[in-house]
């Protein structure tokens, strides 16, 4: 066998190669291949990767094959910042970055280096994802995001970077659902409507936390009235339970809204 390269087989006898590297007293597999010479190759590439510190991040692209882009991701990070990382991270100075093949380089916080060093990102129609629990989390949700949430109207980035998701960078405009930010003659307020073949303005209010309530109170008429629509609840975490019943309590809903509920109710 040639240097690095170990001999495996299947379930069903068939034989493949695999190889790996050992730097810094860490053995690092990288990866499995269909025969020894491509094994070796990418053991050659390793070796490159490790002793040739003019293959940056940059030149990257042409200096990898047939190492996968992620594993050679993680061998640089390895080699320049001695921590080895087994997803595509990269360490700097006060954050981290991600490098995703073809869609290149996302920033983080240290705060979620080590979520992201156990969960890999994926990319399904542009959208970025992780799976967790065996659930699918756009990662957007860890900054309050919703899925329905839409760039520039819920959400934006300070330094207009859409890679960058680093807390400073995001600004969440509209956190809950059915809530709008809006202006008139220099005023900020937070109006709430519900769509039911049709969008309905149930008010507008001095700060979203209180029109979240609204749309909550809204959907709540609706069900009373039979209709089975399903609405997403918005889970308020500015209040307490005693001040979402206190708030609950003081919203008063558009009359025209509560006709309408009633002339369709099922009943």
């Amino acid at each position: 066998m040639k240097k690095g390269v170990f001999q495996a087989k299947k379930k069903n006898g068939e034989l493949y190669y695999r190889c790996s590297i050992t730097r810094g007293g860490k053995k690092i597999s990288l990866g499995s291949y269909p025969t020894e010479d491509e094994a070796s190759a990418a053991y050659q590439s390793a070796v490159r990767l490790y002793e040739d510190s003019e293959i940056t991040l940059l030149n990257l692209s042409s200096q990898h094959a047939p190492l996968s882009f992620d594993k050679a991701v993680t061998i640089l990070n390895h080699r320049d910042n001695r921590i080895y990382i087994k997803t595509p991270i990269y360490l700097r100075q006060g954050y981290f970055s991600y490098y995703l093949k073809d869609f290149g380089e996302l920033k983080f916080d240290n705060d979620d280096l080590f979520y992201y060093s156990s969960h890999r990102i994926l990319v399904h129609d542009g959208h970025l994802y992780v799976n967790d629990f065996g659930m699918q989390y756009g990662i957007l949700a860890r900054f309050g995001i919703k899925n329905f949430a839409v760039a520039g109207r819920d959400y934006r980035f300070a330094n207009g970077d859409d890679h960058d998701f680093r807390y400073q960078n995001i600004v969440v405009i509209n956190r809950y659902h059915g809530v709008r930010q809006a202006e008139k003659q220099g005023r900020l307020f937070y109006e709430t409507r519900i769509h039911l073949n049709g969008d309905y303005l149930i008010g507008r209010f001095e700060n979203d936390s209180i029109a979240a309530v609204a749309y909550n109170k809204a959907a709540d008429a609706a069900h009373d009235a039979g209709i089975s629509k399903k609405f997403p609840q918005n889970y308020v975490v500015d209040f307490s339970a005693e001040e979402y019943a206190g708030t609950y309590r003081s919203i008063a809903l558009p009359e025209k809204y509560l006709d309408y509920v009633k002339r369709n109710s099922p009943d």
